[in-house]
Parts: C-alpha cells; sequence; structure tokens
C-alpha cells in the first residue's frame, strides 16, 4: 500500500507540477479539468448510478468546464457568483452536517447529483480562476488546506480527546478530534504570517492569498483563515458522510493508495471558492 500511494504520489507530481509552472495556465487548466471530471463520475457512482449514467455526469461536468472556458470566465471577475456559492456552501453544509448520514438518502437523487455536479465544476471553475490570477496567489490557497490536514493529523494523534470529553463527529468520521481541528487552525495560522512575511521580503510580483486579506487588516487575515480551515473540515466530513451512506471506503480506486479524486479533493470543494468569495471583497 504505502508503495502504491507513494508511486502515484510522484506519477502525479510529475504531471501536476510542469503544467502549473508553466507560463500559460491553460495546461494546468485541462489536465486539473480532466480529474474534476473524474471526481463527477465518482459522485454519480457514489449516489447509486448507474454506469452510463455517471459517466454522463462526468461527461457534463467537462462540458461546465468547457463552456465556461470558452465563454472567458476563467479570467472574469465573478464576485457575485462566490458569494452566492459561499454562502450556499457554508449553510448547506452546515445543514448537512447536523442532519447526519441518515439524511443524505432522503434527499431526491437528482438534486444530489445536480448539486454535487455544481460542487464539483465550481470547485474546478475556482481553481482555474486562481491560477489565472498567480501560481503564488493559486499556491497559498492548495497549502492552506495540505497544512490544516497535516497539522490536524498529528495534533490528533498527539493530544486526540485529551482536552474534550468527545470526538468531532464520530457518527461520520469517528478518527477526527476536536484537538485535530485546533492543530490544523494553528498550523494555518502559522503558515499564513509566514507567507505574508516571504511576500514582502521577496517583493512577490503576484500578491497570495494572505497578502490579499492582510491589506485588509491583520483581523481579517486572522478571521479568514481560521474560517478557510474550518470549512476545509467541513469539505472533509462532508464526503465522508456521502461515503458512509454509500457504504464505501473510497470515492474510487482511480488512485492506487490514495482512493480516489474526491478522496483527494474534498477539503478543497468548499476552500477554492470561499477564498474567491473572500478576496473578491
Amino acid at each position: 500500500m504505502l508503495k502504491q500511494r507513494v508511486i502515484t504520489a510522484l506519477v502525479l507530481l510529475a504531471i501536476l507540477l510542469p503544467a502549473l509552472f508553466y507560463p500559460s495556465p491553460d495546461p494546468f487548466c485541462a489536465i486539473t479539468l480532466v480529474l474534476i471530471a473524474a471526481g463527477a463520475w465518482e459522485w454519480g457512482r457514489l449516489n447509486d448510478c448507474s454506469n452510463p449514467l455517471a459517466w454522463l455526469l462526468g461527461a457534463a461536468c467537462v462540458l461546465l468546464c468547457v463552456g465556461s472556458w470558452a465563454f472567458g470566465l476563467l479570467s472574469m471577475p465573478t464576485p457575485w457568483l462566490w458569494r452566492f456559492v459561499g454562502a450556499a456552501w457554508v449553510l448547506v453544509g452546515a445543514w448537512l452536517l447536523r442532519t447526519g448520514v441518515a439524511g443524505w438518502p432522503r434527499i431526491a437523487r437528482p438534486i444530489r447529483l445536480v448539486g454535487g455536479l455544481a460542487a464539483v465544476w465550481l470547485a474546478w471553475l475556482a481553481m482555474a480562476q486562481a491560477r489565472v490570477i498567480g501560481i503564488n496567489f493559486l499556491l497559498s490557497i492548495l497549502l492552506l488546506v495540505w497544512v490544516a490536514d497535516i497539522f490536524a493529523y498529528f495534533a490528533g494523534r498527539a493530544f486526540g480527546t485529551r482536552f474534550t470529553k468527545g470526538k468531532l463527529a464520530p457518527a461520520i468520521s469517528p478518527g477526527k478530534s476536536w484537538e485535530g481541528v485546533w492543530g490544523g487552525m494553528a498550523g494555518v495560522l502559522l503558515l499564513a504570517v509566514l507567507w505574508v512575511w516571504a511576500d514582502a521580503a521577496w517583493q512577490a510580483p503576484v500578491a497570495s492569498f494572505y497578502s490579499r486579506l492582510v491589506g485588509m487588516g491583520w483581523w481579517m487575515l486572522l478571521l479568514a483563515v481560521l474560517f478557510m480551515a474550518a470549512m476545509s473540515v467541513v469539505g472533509d466530513l462532508v464526503e465522508s458522510l456521502i461515503k458512509r451512506s454509500a457504504g464505501v471506503k473510497d470515492s474510487s480506486g482511480l488512485l492506487p493508495g490514495h482512493g480516489g479524486v474526491l478522496d483527494r479533493v474534498d477539503a478543497l470543494l468548499p476552500t477554492l471558492p470561499l477564498a474567491m468569495m473572500l478576496v473578491s471583497w
């Protein structure tokens, strides 16, 4: 399993990193479009779709992404869109976690399919717009999620349930603790401060997500990164809820040793649109 994980990670890095650092954003947007379409296919499979219908969902995702690209949305400011999507993620995410695993099958399947398709498409659009703004900007958002996950893992292992009586969401993801959430938040705060310092020290030609926020005040940076860390947990828990409802461990086996695409991008589904929402102010 470890060998599979390493090989898969190296292959993905060998594909994604050259595309990410290519002068034009087009190669990165094209590769991630393929990946997110695979995520839409996985979404269909998680929601009891037949294989043809799951493939149709993936094709619909491709059409939405390509249509957005052709219409010029990748370089077009869309603050109204990100404010709507951000509000939807906060409200719907909170409602889904409150209703729990048992509540997911009660939602009509067409609504689940359309909602999932919209979530993966809009996450891709937010990532593409961030890449058009600049590599430093996009990386600062991606690293926030990854650092939150890493710090949460180690804080959870070291301090899990030591300071709190219960788990974070035992019915959805028994391994997650409140201590892990706090550790993740501490990690992203440290990341944000260091990135703001690095932007200033190296005179970054494109401001990072954090430098844009600190331009509105340090209080805004503090609140925003804590909010983003919390919403990355929401994205993770929502996908765990859906997988538990479907009775599966991974969203698919497309990425050997890592599960499926949705397993890798679950926390990014809310955080990418929310990042675009925050900087639109």
